[in-house]
């Protein structure tokens, strides 16, 4: 995976760690809950995608 995708997955998972510590908090309101758990779902979208494009990657250099 090149370095500028695997720092991005790297960040898409801690984004989305610190959301779910936000989540988390008992003070937070039903509305903040609801955005950050949107905001979190779509880090981790990201980077499962990025994860997949990698094991493509890998199956292609293993096919060659």
């Amino acid at each position: 995976m090149p370095k500028k995708e695997e720092e991005n997955f790297e960040i898409k998972l801690e984004s989305a760690k610190s959301v779910l510590e936000t989540l988390m908090k008992p003070d937070i309101t039903l509305a903040d809950s609801v955005k950050a758990y949107e905001k979190g779902m779509q880090e981790l979208s990201d980077a499962q995608a990025i994860l997949e494009n990698a094991v493509l990657k890998i199956k292609e250099i293993k096919n060659s």
